[in-house]
C-alpha cells in the first residue's frame, strides 16, 4: 500500500467523488481543444483548476519540448517550461509578469492537482496570484515579477474576440509547445476567486482527493470532464461558455479511463535506462533506434510506475518493428538491476527477472535469470500479454490471446505453460517489456494505449481496455484494484 498511502498525488483509493476518466494529449500528434467567443468577461478575477498527469519530463529525458501549455489565451497562459516548473504568465496587452514555481514537476505517476487564482483586487500584492498543488499552496517561486502588477489590472483571459485553448497555445509559435500527458477534471470560473478546497479535500490518509465543485463558473466559464465520446470538448458547466471543438488529430481516441480517482500503472521513462526510448501517447508508446542504445549497456527496460508484492495482475504489449529484434516481455524484482543497469528482462545480469524472449528469429522461449526453460513459442508482433500470480509466484503468457504451452492462469494447473517467478530479495515486483534495438512497444496496463483495440475487455471490475479479456481473478494494475488486491 505504500504507493498510495506515502505519496499523496499518486491517486485516491476511495472517495465519494469520482472522476471517470481524461483526456490524453500528445503535442507531436498537435492534439488540444479550443473555443473560441466573443464578448468580455471578468479580466482581473479568475480561478483555472485541473488534474494533469505529466508523461514529457525537460529536455533531456524521454521527449524534450521547449513549452508545454495547459490552458492560455492571447498570451495569458498556464503552463510548464523546459526544466519543468509551472509558470503563469499573465499579459496585459503590452507587458507579462510571470510567477514561476520552484517546485519542478517530475513524476510519471503522480496526477497532480494545479489550481491558479487571479485576483489582482486584492489590496496585498503578493495575493494577487495563488497558486496550489494537491492542496498546498505554492509559496516558493523562483522567479516571480506578478507582484509588479497594479492593483486591478486587466489580463487577456476573458477578453472579447480571443481564444480560449486546453493542451497547446498557438501564439506561443514554434513545436513542442503542446502538452504530453493526460488532463482531467478542468474547470475555469469566471468572475471568482476559488481556492483548492473548493475543488478538492485530504482524505484519512491525507491523500489530496477530488471533492464536487459547487460554485459559479460564470458565463465565461467552463467545465471539462473529458468523458462523452460523442463530443470530447462538451461543457458541462451551468451557463458556462459552451464546447470546446477537438483541434489538430484529436479524436475520441484521446480518452482514457486513467483519471485521480483510479490512477492506472504506465511505464517509467524515469527508471534506470528507461529513458533511452523516446515515450509518447500517454507514456505508453517507447521508441527505440538502432542506434540508441546499441550493446553498450546490454538492452534496456520500460517497467511500471506500480510495483506489486500479492494478488493477481494482467497486461498486454506489442511490438510494431518486425524483423530480428531481441525482446522481452515479463517482470523483474524492484532490486534486480533489470531495470536499473539497463538489462532485459530475465536476461544476463537481470537476476531475478522473467522474460519471454521474441521478435524475428528469436527463440520464443522463457527466461528465468538467464536461463531458457520450456517449449519454444515465438511471436513477432502479435498483441501478447501477461497473467501475473503473485498469490501463487507463477506467471503465464498468452499471444493473441492463447496462452503459450497450455498455460492455464484460472486453474492454475501445470500444463507447461506456467513458470515459476525466482526468488526475489524484496518481493516486489514491476511488469514490462525490454528491447536491444529498433524496438516500438505499446505497454498497455489499462488507462491508455496505442495498440488497436476492436474489443474493449475490461476486468471484472470493469477496470481497463484490453485487446483480449484478462482471466478471470487477474485484474489491471490501478489504485483501485491495488486497495483491494495489492
Amino acid at each position: 500500500m505504500a504507493f498510495l498511502t506515502e505519496a499523496a498525488n499518486r491517486g485516491s483509493i476511495s472517495t465519494g467523488y469520482e472522476i471517470e476518466g481524461s483526456i490524453c494529449f500528445e503535442d507531436a500528434n498537435d492534439e488540444n481543444l479550443v473555443k473560441n467567443y466573443s464578448g468580455d468577461g471578468d479580466r482581473r478575477t479568475w480561478t483555472y483548476s485541473t488534474w494533469i498527469k505529466k508523461q514529457a519530463f525537460g529536455s533531456s529525458v524521454g521527449i524534450g519540448f521547449d513549452y508545454m501549455y495547459l490552458f492560455g489565451a492571447a498570451y495569458t497562459s498556464i503552463f510548464f517550461l523546459n526544466d519543468d516548473r509551472l509558470r503563469i504568465a499573465l499579459y496585459n496587452g503590452s507587458t507579462t509578469v510571470y510567477a514561476d514555481t520552484s517546485m519542478l514537476f517530475r513524476d510519471p505517476a503522480a496526477w497532480y492537482h494545479i489550481v491558479v487564482q487571479l485576483d489582482s483586487t486584492q489590496s496585498t500584492a503578493s495575493d494577487r496570484v495563488k497558486i496550489w498543488v494537491n492542496g498546498v499552496r505554492i509559496t516558493s517561486f523562483n522567479n516571480t515579477t506578478y507582484t509588479n502588477m497594479s492593483q486591478n489590472e486587466q489580463f487577456n483571459i476573458g477578453q472579447a474576440s480571443n481564444n480560449y485553448q486546453l493542451g497547446y497555445f498557438f501564439a506561443g509559435g514554434g513545436n513542442n509547445r503542446g502538452f504530453s500527458g493526460y488532463m482531467a477534471e478542468t474547470h475555469y470560473a469566471n468572475g471568482t476567486a476559488y481556492e483548492a478546497s473548493d475543488f478538492g479535500e485530504f482524505d484519512d490518509n491525507n491523500i489530496w482527493i477530488p471533492k464536487e465543485f459547487e460554485g459559479s463558473h460564470g458565463t465565461k466559464g467552463f467545465y471539462l470532464k473529458f468523458t462523452n465520446p460523442s463530443n470530447i470538448g462538451e461543457d458541462s458547466s451551468d451557463g458556462g461558455i459552451g464546447d470546446f471543438s477537438p483541434n489538430g488529430n484529436t479524436t475520441s481516441a484521446d480518452l482514457a479511463t486513467d483519471s485521480p480517482t483510479n490512477n492506472f500503472a504506465v511505464p517509467n521513462m524515469l527508471v534506470g535506462t528507461g529513458g533511452y526510448f523516446v515515450m509518447s501517447e500517454g507514456g505508453t508508446k517507447g521508441v527505440l533506434s538502432t542506434a540508441t542504445p546499441g550493446n553498450n549497456v546490454g538492452g534496456v527496460s520500460l517497467v511500471s510506475t506500480i510495483p506489486v508484492s500479492n494478488g493477481k495482475w494482467y497486461f498486454e504489449a506489442q511490438n510494431t518493428n518486425s524483423g530480428d529484434v531481441y525482446l522481452y516481455l515479463g517482470v523483474a524484482d524492484t532490486g534486480s538491476v533489470a531495470y536499473t543497469d539497463g538489462k532485459v528482462l530475465g536476461g544476463s545480469g537481470s537476476n531475478p527477472s522473467v522474460g519471454w524472449r521474441g521478435g524475428g528469429a528469436q527463440d520464443g522461449r522463457v527466461y528465468i535469470n538467464n536461463s531458457a526453460t520450456g517449449t519454444a513459442d515465438t511471436w513477432e508482433t502479435e498483441v501478447v500479454g501477461v497473467a501475473l500470480d503473485l498469490d501463487n509466484d507463477k506467471i503465464y503468457f498468452h499471444k493473441s490471446g492463447t496462452y503459450i504451452n497450455s498455460g492455464d492462469p484460472v486453474n492454475g494447473t501445470d500444463n507447461g505453460g506456467q513458470y515459476d517467478l525466482p526468488a526475489a530479495e524484496d518481493d516486489q515486483w514491476l511488469l514490462g517489456a525490454s528491447a536491444y534495438n529498433l524496438a516500438t512497444w505499446n505497454i498497455n496496463f489499462g488507462g491508455f494505449t496505442a495498440i488497436s483495440i476492436s474489443s474493449a475487455e475490461t476486468d471484472e471490475n470493469g477496470y481497463g481496455t484490453f485487446e483480449y479479456a484478462p482471466p478471470s481473478g487477474y485484474y489491471a494494475l490501478c489504485s483501485k484494484n491495488l486497495a483491494e488486491y495489492g
